[in-house]
């Protein structure tokens, strides 16, 4: 066993908001050290690789791993409906998740955290974190302990936890594929329950996912099919947890990014909500390795940073999820076509972002265009959403 020596924040995962974090806690000057079970960061890979804007800048890295621009997004319904709209733009950034990935994790090395591969976290005990790897079993002892170890997170399950409400499969392929244009499409009827997706990943490539709760296997099989992706050159897939765990500390512990539920449940989409909520967690893990305290009353600050920030956001689109289940094939394709009316696509052109959905969503609840679905979206729960 080697010399145990204290951190003061030891972070259980190398993803983006694991990274982020230990980042940041090292900037602050805390001892920090980082550890990933895997022997390359970034890999296995199990996300889409679609990050907007905002998220690719709070990433705080070069565009070394951007393989494509998107500009805007075009729905298309099994029942032959279309809604296009192409900002001129670009509002997201197609990515190679292993090298954003390894690069947000060289920055936290950079900036003064150990970085530990091919180090698993076994289990807790008191102030020590149990690891078992290439080094056999080893104990590192610490003053806070962030998960940020992905869906199932370890960590949760060791402390006991509550673990967030739902968890979607998600499957993609990389494919080759002409696509013209720079719009990532989207095919509702593919995943009832949630949403097939076309992602243009680079010239004459493209990824080919859905995501949902149920039968996701034979669903994305029957997708890639219909779209000309037999050929594929990358299967990854995945886990997304939707709906905030209903506690994200305790233990003297901080839970970000996956780990806690925070994938934007209209999207999917975890790396900018998941990188803001490690940014808190590193300013509530300097307050409490200075305040000599890692009580729940003063790690309870966390929540009220993230819960401040995102908190309002996340549980609207909770909600729309579930409204969404609740849409038939033939309602959504009758929205699809309602939404294609001039002043309802140009509310969507101006508001529409992939992080802060909620704006959008009440310009065009007020705008009359929608009076014709409405009924549809009341009896679909969206009344809950509007109150």
């Amino acid at each position: 066993m080697t010399e145990r020596r204290q951190y003061d924040v030891v972070v259980v995962g190398a993803g983006p908001a694991g990274s982020t974090c230990a980042r940041r806690c090292a900037e602050l000057g805390l001892s920090t050290c980082m550890i990933e079970e895997h022997a390359a960061i970034g890999y296995p890979v199990q996300c889409a690789g679609l990050l907007s804007v905002r998220a690719f800048g709070a990433c705080q890295v070069s565009k070394k791993a951007v393989l494509h621009e998107v500009s805007g997004a075009r729905i298309i319904t099994s029942r032959g409906s279309e809604l296009a709209f192409d900002s001129g733009r670009t509002k997201a950034f197609v990515v190679d998740r292993g090298l954003l990935d390894r690069e947000m994790a060289a920055a936290a090395a950079d900036a003064g955290a150990e970085v530990r591969v091919k180090t698993a976290f076994v289990k807790r005990s008191g102030s020590v974190v149990v690891t078992r790897g290439i080094g056999g079993r080893e104990e590192i002892p610490f003053r806070v302990l962030v998960a940020a170890d992905g869906p199932r997170s370890p960590v949760a399950h060791d402390l006991g936890m509550a673990r967030p409400p739902v968890f979607l499969a998600g499957i993609q392929a990389e494919v080759p594929k002409e696509m013209a244009g720079d719009l990532v499409e989207i095919y509702p009827d593919a995943s009832p329950d949630f949403f097939g997706w076309i992602i243009p990943s680079g010239k004459g490539r493209a990824r080919i996912g859905l995501a949902g709760r149920e039968q996701v296997a034979s669903r994305f099989s029957r997708f890639i099919k219909e779209h000309g992706g037999e050929s594929c050159c990358h299967l990854v897939t995945g886990t997304i947890p939707l709906g905030v765990m209903p506690r994200t500390y305790g233990y003297g512990t901080l839970f970000v990014g996956d780990a806690a539920g925070f994938p934007k449940p209209t999207s999917g989409g975890g790396v900018y909500t998941g990188v803001r909520s490690a940014y808190h967690a590193a300013e509530t893990a300097y307050e409490a390795c200075n305040e000599g305290s890692t009580a729940d009353d003063l790690l309870s600050r966390y929540e009220k940073r993230w819960r401040s920030e995102l908190g309002r956001e996340l549980e609207l689109g909770f909600r729309l999820f579930g409204v969404r289940r609740n849409l038939t094939g033939e309602e959504v394709d009758r929205l699809v076509r309602v939404l294609n009316d001039p002043s309802l696509k140009s509310e969507i052109l101006e508001y529409g972002d992939m992080d802060q959905p909620g704006v959008l969503l009440r310009r065009i609840l007020k705008n009359p265009k929608i009076y014709p679905v409405l009924g549809i979206l009341l009896r679909s729960g969206v009344r809950q959403i509007i109150k």
